[in-house]
């Protein structure tokens, strides 16, 4: 009975050994697959906040065909005066020493036109040619004029030699001289009037030529052939544009900063946002009609041939001389509430095929399968893969951006670059475009 009992506890004994051993072994597995699965998480989570902090910083990679096709220009920084300025609006204008309406001073028939509009011409260059018979009257005047004037001279000498031996009277004398005097002064009259009609003084002719005053444009024509020139009615308008220059409008509440020497800048209102920089020479002392602004008058340093008369401005005139760091506004580019800039590597080498395509898996985990049969990449198979040519890496760095001017604005940058960095100036719309492409189709992505 005894032994029966002292089995009875050895088997409860056992019994909750072996419910211990398991709720032992249960409890350890739990821990290590908590602490396997914390371990995970981590990992997971660390390259997410690894792209997260460098979420800014991007390249991206064009081949040398998607560089020239997005015709993208490459600089640096300029040095802009965009706070210290008073802005102005105005237009370009000719003064009037530069322009020319031709007409003529005697009605004639047009015979021959020989410019167009928009043509350049040179002084003295024949616009059309006119008939009238009044032109060969008045050469005709001229030539028997200038005959006479022979024969009253060589009479008024012979009657000063006898006036002066007193041979013959002294009315004779005087009388003669007169007549020399009056002819010569009629020769000097028919004279003027040929070289203002620009007439020949050799021969007599029905047809006259219509000259350029002065080097420039034709820019209107308002005569036909076999038309009827009427004295006083402008045929043609030429203007030289070589001495353009700006007018602005400037109120009274900035008109104590400007000053004559001060430097100007300005860009077509209608037109790309080329830079033109000028100087100004005169401020009017009177207000433009009843708009209460006065008119300053700046020369052009740099014309182009694209500028003409009446063309709309916006202007800088620089009333300080503080300078910044700025680029075009296009160079600028926002996305997910930051702006950026692209700056082209130096020296990057692309990296060969198989790295960039290659896979190594450091998680523990055993993979069987081949990467290249994965990948579809068979480097054997017969096939020969070309050279792409040139190719471009560009890097996303954020800036902020500050005053804004003339298609300019203040940069000031939140990443550190080269000091011979090349930034894009134009472009950069479509690099980003290329650079959210690439990351919603999986592209390729530093």
């Amino acid at each position: 009975m005894k032994n029966i009992k002292l089995k009875h506890i050895l088997y409860i004994i056992l019994g909750l050994a072996a419910v211990f051993a398991f709720d032992y072994f249960l409890l350890r597995n739990t821990i290590k697959d908590d602490a396997h699965n914390h371990e995970h998480e981590q990992e997971e989570k660390k390259p997410e906040a690894e792209a997260g902090d460098n979420s800014a910083v991007k390249e991206v990679e064009l081949n040398e065909a998607q560089f020239k096709a997005s015709s993208i220009e490459l600089g640096t920084f300029s040095m802009k005066n965009l706070s210290e300025v008073v802005n102005a609006n105005g237009y370009t204008k000719l003064p009037p020493q530069n322009q020319a309406d031709v007409s003529v001073h005697m009605t004639g028939i047009v015979k021959s036109i020989n410019v167009i509009e928009g043509q350049y011409v040179k002084k003295g260059h024949v616009l059309a040619t006119l008939e009238s018979p009044e032109f060969a009257q008045l050469q005709e005047a001229y030539l028997t004029s200038k005959s006479n004037l022979e024969f009253l001279k060589l009479e008024y000498e012979r009657q000063k030699i006898l006036s002066d031996e007193n041979v013959n009277s002294k009315k004779v004398f005087q009388r003669t001289k007169s007549d020399y005097d009056i002819e010569k002064s009629r020769l000097a009259s028919l004279d003027r009037q040929l070289s203002v009609l620009n007439l020949s003084k050799k021969s007599a002719t029905s047809v006259m030529a219509l000259t350029s005053p002065l080097t420039g444009y034709v820019t209107e024509v308002n005569v036909r052939l076999a038309s009827n020139a009427e004295v006083g009615k402008p045929l043609f308008t030429i203007v030289d544009n070589s001495k353009l220059h700006v007018d602005l409008l400037v109120y009274e509440k900035d008109l104590q900063k400007v000053k004559e020497g001060q430097n100007i800048r300005f860009v077509l209102t209608n037109q790309d946002n080329t830079e033109i920089i000028g100087k100004v020479f005169n401020v009017s002392k009177s207000f433009e009609n009843d708009t209460k602004s006065v008119a300053v008058h700046a020369e052009i340093l740099n014309p182009t041939k694209s500028l003409i008369p009446g063309m709309y401005v916006n202007a800088l005139i620089d009333v300080g001389t503080r300078q910044v760091q700025a680029l075009p506004a296009d160079a600028v580019i926002r996305a997910d509430g930051r702006e950026y800039i692209f700056v082209l590597e130096e020296g990057h080498e692309e990296a060969p095929h198989d790295e960039q395509q290659g896979h190594k898996h450091d998680d523990g985990h055993d993979h069987d399968h081949d990467h290249d049969a994965t990948e579809g990449h068979n480097h054997d198979d017969g096939h020969e893969h070309e050279e792409e040519g040139t190719t471009y890496h560009f890097q996303r760095i954020e800036v902020k951006t500050g005053t804004s001017q003339l298609g300019y604005v203040q940069v000031t940058l939140l990443q550190e670059i080269g000091k011979d960095a090349k930034i894009v100036l134009k472009g950069a719309y479509y690099i980003q475009s290329h650079l959210v492409k690439s990351e919603g189709g999986g592209g390729h992505q530093h």
